[in-house]
């Protein structure tokens, strides 16, 4: 056990070369990339403090997750250990599955939920602890199996963009997409060239990744966030908002209530 915890244990080593910026971290540039992780949720918190109060507060799990992913996946690529591979790619697991349990549509809920969230937030965390037992035990796997997850829910984000009327909500689904792609495409490429970027000095695709992947996280939850007020509670007519100003739409999204009511206790999970 204790030999996980060891620096190098990881069978998975990025392509940036290991400690040749600091003697103590192994991947410099991919442990500091993840600096958005810990930067934006405290924003985001909030932001979404009207949410939160009148919508659902479990919104600020997931920023917290997020937090978590960022540290995780710092820890992981300073020290290159298999403890550290295994928290970030488990951090990720969970962020996908809270995500699943707090925002899927209700219209789509098999029949033995009858349309009770609390009932698929329970067996949304049963998969999660198989999973997680399933991801611990074969590690090797574990990147390939989280980035399967990511292809299902950009289709779906795609479908419920097609259901929206305002254009503000539509133009940051693409822009979110786009990102999230693109973001694929460096994870892949870092992977695959990796002699290609090393003989160019470039070695970072990894770290333009986290970077990547933030922001279409973080963009992506907005928007879930946005659909399910819309679609369980529209009488409090959410509305995309952006930060410093409002209409500066490259600025940090989120959602305000425009018409502010007392939560229902069936909404939050």
């Amino acid at each position: 056990m204790w030999s996980h915890l060891e620096r190098g244990s990881s069978p998975v080593d990025w392509c940036e070369s290991n400690y040749s910026i600091s003697p103590m971290i192994a991947e410099f540039v991919n442990t500091i990339s993840n600096i958005l992780f810990f930067l934006f949720p405290p924003v985001l918190i909030h932001l979404f403090q009207e949410y939160a109060r009148f919508v659902n507060p479990a919104i600020n799990v997931l920023w917290v997750l997020l937090m978590v992913v960022g540290l995780s996946s710092a820890y992981f690529h300073a020290t290159l250990s298999l403890v550290g591979q295994l928290l970030d790619e488990l951090a990720i697991l969970w962020v996908f599955m809270t995500a699943f349990a707090m925002f899927f549509p209700k219209r789509y809920f098999p029949n033995f939920l009858g349309g009770n969230r609390r009932i698929l937030a329970f067996y949304s965390s049963v998969f999660s602890v198989v999973s997680t037992g399933f991801l611990v035990m074969h590690p090797a796997a574990n990147a390939f199996a989280l980035m399967t997850l990511a292809l299902p829910a950009i289709g779906f984000l795609y479908k419920e963009l097609n259901r929206v009327k305002c254009a503000r909500v539509y133009r940051l689904g693409l822009r979110c997409v786009a990102v999230c792609l693109l973001a694929m495409f460096c994870w892949i490429i870092d992977r695959l060239f990796c002699d290609a970027w090393l003989s160019i000095d470039f070695p970072y695709m990894h770290g333009v990744w986290h970077i990547l992947i933030f922001i279409a996280s973080y963009t992506a939850l907005v928007l879930f966030a946005y659909f399910n007020v819309s679609e369980e509670r529209p009488e409090q007519k959410p509305q995309l908002k952006y930060w410093p100003r409002n209409d500066f739409e490259l600025g940090v999204p989120y959602i305000t209530i425009k018409h502010p009511c007392k939560k229902d206790k069936g909404l939050a999970i």
